[in-house]
């Protein structure tokens, strides 16, 4: 694999920023930053410490975040710097925190067309999404309260404020029920686009829905004058294969680290 510095740090600058933006409580450290919204607990990703810049001695990681994220029964923590994150998986594993690498793919080529006679995707309203990703996220998380599912729908509408544009992307079924859905988020004015958060229903998978919902994300991207298209995906997930058949490269590296 190879990465480049100077292609996946706008990458970084873009979801550090994203993340600032649709907080509702941001704490500055020398290191990074926490972001945390009091109004959505059961949502990880929406409480977390992002750590942006090398840390002299990331041994001192675990400890910054129980102080930044104290009060949640949970830790999550970003890494953007590649180097830091490489040198806290020994004292994040040592914390009991599990270690996941997140690949910065950027879409190099032409736009995927629609494929003949398949599903079309096209922007949709959150109203549209509540019961596929209720129903998607019981499937996820069967134990889960009525609450936290709650909480983990009503959070897309949070991301509305964290870019320039956003858009909820779908693809109908014949019944007009959206089968699969992605956020993008539109930075015009520095020409980055990030797709987020693909998701088919479970019943719906293996018929082109999420071909054409990522697809349409990258067409409205490059109407909108982003040249550069990106997303993250798990380097040791399937999705990242899939990913690069429709001419998405590896370009940078990040970090996670969470523990229960």
């Amino acid at each position: 694999m190879t990465t480049s510095a100077a292609a996946s740090s706008p990458l970084r600058a873009f979801l550090a920023d994203f993340a600032r933006r649709q907080a509702r409580r941001v704490e500055e450290f020398p290191c990074g930053f926490a972001a945390t919204n009091d109004a959505l607990p059961h949502s990880r990703v929406d409480n977390q410490l992002f750590v942006e810049r090398p840390l002299p001695d990331p041994a001192a990681l675990p400890a910054l975040a129980d102080r930044a994220l104290a009060g949640l029964p949970y830790r999550l923590v970003t890494v953007f710097d590649e180097g830091t994150g490489e040198a806290a998986i020994g004292p994040f594993t040592a914390a009991g925190y599990e270690h996941t690498a997140e690949l910065l793919m950027v879409h190099r080529g032409p736009v995927p067309a629609p494929r003949p006679g398949g599903p079309r995707a096209g922007t949709v309203e959150l109203a549209a999404l509540r019961g596929p990703l209720a129903r998607r996220w019981r499937g996820f998380l069967p134990d889960a309260d009525e609450e936290a599912v709650r909480q983990l729908v009503e959070r897309r509408d949070v991301r509305r404020g964290g870019a320039e544009t956003v858009h909820f992307v779908g693809s109908p079924t014949g019944g007009g029920e959206i089968a699969a859905w992605v956020d993008l988020y539109l930075a015009p004015a520095a020409g980055l686009a990030q797709i987020e958060d693909l998701l088919t229903a479970e019943e719906h998978l293996g018929r082109g829905h999420g071909h054409a919902v990522v697809a349409e994300a990258l067409r409205l991207a490059e109407a909108a004058g982003c040249a550069t298209r990106f997303l993250v995906a798990e380097a040791d997930d399937w999705p990242r294969l899939w990913y690069a058949r429709l001419g998405f490269t590896t370009v940078g590296r990040i970090h996670a680290f969470e523990r229960a």
